[in-house]
């Protein structure tokens, strides 16, 4: 996996916070600390995304082929 370094400044309660979960979560690295910070961050935006798409669906469309007659329970 190719990494790319990038410096960041935050206020020292901050550093304090993301040391503090370094070592409680057995993380090897404070920059470790920051990936999982940031996967959550885009699973956060993943799941507005499907959100709005789900308020956008056709849904006329959707039961008109779905409407197949077969219910859950044949599955």
């Amino acid at each position: 996996m190719h990494a790319e370094k990038v410096s960041i400044s935050l206020p020292e309660s901050l550093v304090r916070f993301v040391e503090h979960y370094r070592v409680a979560h057995h993380c090897k690295t404070r920059s470790q600390v920051f990936e999982e910070a940031l996967e959550l961050l885009r699973a956060r935006e993943l799941e507005e995304a499907y959100r709005e798409a789900d308020q956008e669906a056709d849904t006329a469309a959707w039961d008109a082929v779905t409407a197949d007659g077969l219910a859950d329970e044949t599955w």
